[in-house]
């Protein structure tokens, strides 16, 4: 560590006025910083006449004192303390400066900087997005016609994000006369969006804008009224939907719908046949629809079906039917149909029946073709079916381990279906498939600048048999020729929640790993939803410690296969994934080299007791209600930050967003301060903050990776340790 460094380090806490960072001395002559210790304060939490200490409840502050332009005391000593946790981080990886650079440059040199995506037609416009060299962010346009027409910048988000710490623009959605553009724009990393609309006859931006809203709008056919969901600043739960027209005070917009139950929360958008405006209503386990005829912007919506309990379904409107994916009497839902005048449940009728091995996951219509998306044996599969003939066939992928998904289909008199396919070998590739001919045409494939062969890497799947014998999928890449003789660096991944599946799909962020000589695995664990329906319900509220059991065994089984061991073993998780990284720091902590949990979800019971935090209420089907006696005693069982014990921990990397709206920074904060107070080794734990920025991180295109090249930082460095042992 050079001197140089250090003294900025301790100037930068003294000026912080933070006084328990010392520097004891050095080891083997090199100066270092001793961590920072934050301040107990005991806070007693009271729940079902169970009190549970929580000594570092006081990092929490409100969006208002997070916001405000001048601190309080309390304000300035959270700010001071997480800052001090960065200073501290950056003296210890102080000697991976150089490494994290050439990251980076390695990481956003694969990147193409000036792209283009493959445009899509609908509505007598082209439409696709570019990026410029020099550029963090996107370029909106279209071309009228003809894809030779000139072209017309609708956006330039790179101009709006002048001075702007944090910039995203939302959806975007454009009137049915194509003249008038309305999209969403967050500048602080909440997720609530200020509508704004534009005229892309004269280029001209209104003055009238929405605030508070989720960012998107749906267009009546009248060109002139938008229908948007309104956002609640503080639980973040979108709860009203609202009409508004064009050049009329947003002050005065009719509410139409008002969802009271606050574990749902609703949003609005129109049918691909622009027939109807439909409100979608969900929670995890429900969902509803409302629907009005986008030719009458002022009437009144109509209920689709009555609302019922743990009935989940999606509708797509096709010429005079509704289309619906239903899990009605279907764990693994079936294809259901019914007259656009008669939506009630009763007159639905069976289009395809419900199978025991395959989930059905979404449909795509065309006037000749409907192409379902399925999963079977965790893999994604499109099938087409002739409307006429009823003959149907798969798309054929020719890989073991691959993600395919439907992509821009905005037409319905077209034999082309537009589909996307990767695996971990193959970039993102975008394909228009001829559902007469059966022939495909790659229009684009992800271009890595300086090459990539996919025949240079090797990818596998198989199974490791978890404890209660069920048999997890793991995909793994790596390069050829590698010797499985137990010492490959191996990063091991995970996710586990809301039924989100992970698939293998390609990085050129991972090839600085894989071409380092790491293996990247990913554990299918449960909780997702890769192997059906059934693989989520056995990994969510009372079998939630199914998801934290197979990762373990899944990261067991590669050291038993001699894949890697337990000092080249590293896990990396985000968000539900930190909780699944929480939970087996503190269960497996033996297994692991290191640990990297980005945006942890790690103080369950508390921020599931407090309904103000934004997005509580609707999460309770997924890990109950700690209010209820038995969720609380199990969801108490696996929390991270409570069952933090005195024992040795691996080394650990944490990351957070200040902003972040959907797992509050005090989560990772504090589960840091408590691991620190009672860990009984000497491995590394360093929590980075990022104080601009939320859930998502950064906005611009490159700036994201330089997290990214911490982390790998992180994870080389210790692997070169490792070798060493």
């Amino acid at each position: 560590m050079k001197k140089s460094i250090l003294n900025y380090s301790l100037t930068l806490i003294t000026a912080l006025g933070i006084s328990n960072c010392t520097t004891p001395g050095s080891e083997e002559g090199t100066d270092v910083l001793t961590p920072p210790v934050a301040e107990k304060i005991e806070k007693q939490l009271t729940n079902l006449g169970d009190t549970r200490i929580d000594n570092y409840y006081w990092m929490r502050l409100t969006d208002e004192q997070k916001n405000a332009e001048t601190s309080d005391e309390q304000t300035k000593k959270v700010k001071n303390y997480l800052e001090s946790e960065n200073v501290y981080l950056n003296s210890v990886m102080i000697h991976t400066k150089d490494l994290q650079k050439g990251l980076y440059d390695e990481i956003v040199g694969r990147i193409k900087k000036t792209d283009e995506s493959v445009p899509y037609f609908t509505n007598g416009f082209w439409y696709y997005t570019r990026y410029e060299e020099g550029g963090e962010y996107p370029i909106y346009c279209r071309k009228k016609g003809s894809l030779e027409s000139e072209e017309q910048v609708m956006l330039n988000v790179n101009e709006m994000a002048v001075g702007y710490a944090f910039f995203n623009v939302g959806r975007r959605s454009i009137s049915k006369d194509n003249k008038w553009l309305a999209y969403g724009v967050d500048t602080i990393s909440r997720r609530i969006y200020t509508l704004h609309f534009k005229n892309l006859e004269t280029g001209e931006l209104s003055e009238e804008s929405i605030p508070k809203t989720t960012g998107s709008a749906a267009w009546a056919n009248d060109n002139k009224t938008i229908f948007y969901t309104s956002k609640n600043e503080i639980t973040l739960l979108s709860e009203k939907i609202f009409r508004h027209e064009l050049a009329s005070d947003h002050g005065n917009d009719e509410m139409v719908y008002h969802e009271m139950d606050n574990t749902f929360s609703v949003g609005v958008y129109k049918t691909k046949s622009d027939k109807f405006i439909v409100i979608r209503n969900g929670s995890t386990l429900v969902n509803d629809y409302w629907i009005l005829d986008a030719d009458d912007p002022k009437g009144k919506f109509k209920s689709f079906s009555p609302r019922e309990t743990k009935h989940e379904y999606s509708i797509d409107h096709f010429k005079d039917k509704f289309y619906i994916v239903t899990n009605w009497d279907a764990d693994n839902f079936r294809l259901m149909e019914t007259p656009d005048t008669q939506t009630e449940k009763e007159n639905w009728t069976e289009v395809i029946a419900h199978r025991e091995d395959v989930l059905l996951q979404s449909i795509e219509m065309f006037n000749n073709y409907m192409v379902v998306r399925e999963r079977e044996a965790g893999l994604t599969n499109l099938r087409i079916i002739n409307q006429a003939s009823k003959e149907e066939h798969y798309l054929d992928f020719g890989e073991e381990a691959y993600v395919s998904y439907i992509s821009t289909n905005p037409e319905f008199d077209t034999n082309i279906l537009r589909y996307g396919y990767s695996s971990l070998t193959t970039p993102n590739s975008t394909y228009d498939y001829n559902m007469d001919s059966k022939e495909k045409e790659l229009k684009k494939r992800q271009e890595v600048v300086g090459g990539h062969n996919p025949e240079d890497y090797e990818t596998k799947r198989f199974y490791a048999e978890a404890r209660d014998g069920v048999q997890v999928p793991i995909t793994i890449v790596h390069k050829k020729g590698m010797q499985m003789d137990g010492n490959n660096p191996t990063l091991l991944y995970g996710y586990g929640s809301y039924g989100n599946s992970i698939d293998p799909f390609f990085s050129s962020t991972r090839l600085s790993l894989l071409d380092r000589g790491f293996i990247y695995a990913i554990a299918h664990v449960r909780g997702g939803q890769e192997m059906g329906r059934k693989w989520y319900e056995d990994g969510k509220i009372f079998t939630k410690k199914n998801t934290f059991y197979d990762f373990i065994d899944c990261g067991r089984y590669l050291v038993a296969e001699n894949y890697t061991n337990p000092d080249m073993l590293f896990a990396y998780g985000g968000s539900a994934g930190g909780l699944l990284m929480g939970a087996v720091a503190n269960l497996a902590p033996e297994l692991f080299k290191g640990i990297i949990a980005a945006v942890p979800f790690v103080d369950v019971v508390t921020t599931m007791l407090d309904e103000s935090i934004p997005l509580t209420t609707g999460e309770f089907d997924e890990w109950g209600n700690p209010k209820d006696l038995e969720s609380y005693q199990y969801m108490l069982s696996y929390s991270p930050y409570d069952q933090v014990s005195a024992q040795d921990y691996p080394n650990m990397l944490v990351t957070t967003g200040f902003f972040d709206s959907q797992v509050q920074y005090w989560e990772p904060a504090k589960w840091v301060a408590k691991l620190r107070d009672m860990k009984t080794d000497n491995n590394l734990l360093l929590l980075y903050t990022n104080m601009e920025v939320g859930h998502g991180g950064a906005s611009g295109r490159f700036e994201r990776y330089k997290i990214t090249a911490l982390q790998y930082a992180f994870l080389i460095d210790l692997a070169e340790e490792g070798e060493t042992l």
